[in-house]
């Protein structure tokens, strides 16, 4: 049996000019230098190259099947968010954007699984386009790990989590729009310190903001990258909390009684760093995460698992595949569904 990649992003290979279809500002746009090559611009500064693997579905499940990969999520690539946007402007790019993902999804609907995007910044407009978006045939929603100053304890988007928390709806949270600095403007650092800390500080919202308190234990909710640097520091969080009870102790019980409430992806590179998560957390709280097709991610997908020699064969099955399933709510899948067989499977 397979794996499921439960954090991979898509780039369309075209989009409407949004500028006419939102209106002005400054928006992404696509420049196609070939069948296989484009760059996203904003306004004439280059933002990243992608190529044929964000949106040809051929490739992805070629890179799929090389790697062993039955299913993956594909999520929206994080620019595409419009957070610093109207929340009408904000709709109005998630509903083009996801219906774009159904597309680049279309072709293999049994393997590629897209999440949709949601104008956080509007909560009511958040819950609907997740709702209009789980009746058209994404399975989930990415957002942000916050939405300008607004972390995740934000009332509007404990609401939008609630929601989700109601509609069975599972939330992949992606870390963006990292502070910049002329220090963070070298060696990538806003994405080799940024990423992690961003992602460290929005579980620490959830848990010492009460999000975890409000929201019922049926959310199912994951982190980026490992989670980020909260396992390393969370002994560090654990004494603050019993040390300075008149800052810190805001959530109801210290701060690992929340570990079981919230899952992180595998893309942390190293067994050492996958053990700490497994130690942290528990090897039901991980799930293979490649960040496929970015340079940044891991590929073969989920070779760190194989690499682990700590794990179990039961605790290298779960990462893989197990745990992916149940945040999903993927009860079972076909054997005519995927690449690989997966007859009889069923999760306990």
């Amino acid at each position: 049996m397979g794996t499921i990649d439960i954090h991979t992003h898509y780039v369309p290979s075209a989009w409407p000019d949004l500028s006419a279809q939102v209106g002005p500002g400054l928006w992404p746009t696509l420049r196609v230098d070939s069948e296989r090559e484009a760059m996203i611009m904003l306004g004439d500064a280059e933002f990243r190259q992608v190529g044929a693997d964000c949106w040809d579905a051929e490739v992805r499940l070629a890179d799929m099947d090389a790697d062993g990969v039955d299913l993956q999520v594909v999520s929206p690539t994080p620019l595409f968010f419009s957070y610093d946007k109207s929340g009408d402007e904000a709709v109005k790019v998630a509903r083009i954007f996801n219906d774009l993902a159904l597309e680049v999804c279309a072709p293999a609907p049994h393997r590629l699984l897209p999440f949709a995007q949601v104008p956080l910044q509007d909560p009511d407009a958040a819950c609907a386009e997740a709702d209009r978006c789980m009746a058209n045939g994404h399975l989930g929603v990415e957002i942000g790990n916050h939405v300008g100053d607004r972390d995740l304890d934000h009332e509007g988007i404990v609401t939008f989590l609630q929601h989700c928390a109601e509609r069975g709806i599972p939330v992949f949270v992606h870390p963006w729009d990292m502070p910049t600095s002329p220090r963070l403007e070298r060696w990538m650092a806003r994405w080799l310190t940024g990423m992690p800390a961003e992602t460290h500080l929005s579980i620490i919202s959830m848990i010492l903001g009460g999000v975890f308190d409000r929201v019922p234990d049926s959310l199912r909710i994951a982190f980026a990258h490992g989670g980020g640097s909260f396992a390393f520091w969370l002994g560090r969080l654990e004494n603050a909390w019993h040390r300075r009870p008149d800052v810190i102790a805001t959530s109801a019980l210290p701060p690992s009684a929340y570990t079981n409430r919230f899952s992180v992806d595998s893309v942390v590179f190293e067994p050492t760093a996958l053990r700490l998560l497994v130690d942290t957390l528990g090897a039901e709280r991980v799930m293979v995460g490649s960040d496929y097709p970015y340079p940044l991610g891991e590929r073969p997908v989920g070779s760190i698992i194989e690499r682990s020699d700590f794990l179990s064969d039961d605790e290298k099955t779960a990462i893989r595949r197990g745990n992916a399933l149940r945040f999903l709510a993927l009860d079972s899948l076909p054997a005519s569904a995927t690449f690989h067989s997966l007859e009889g499977l069923r999760l306990s």
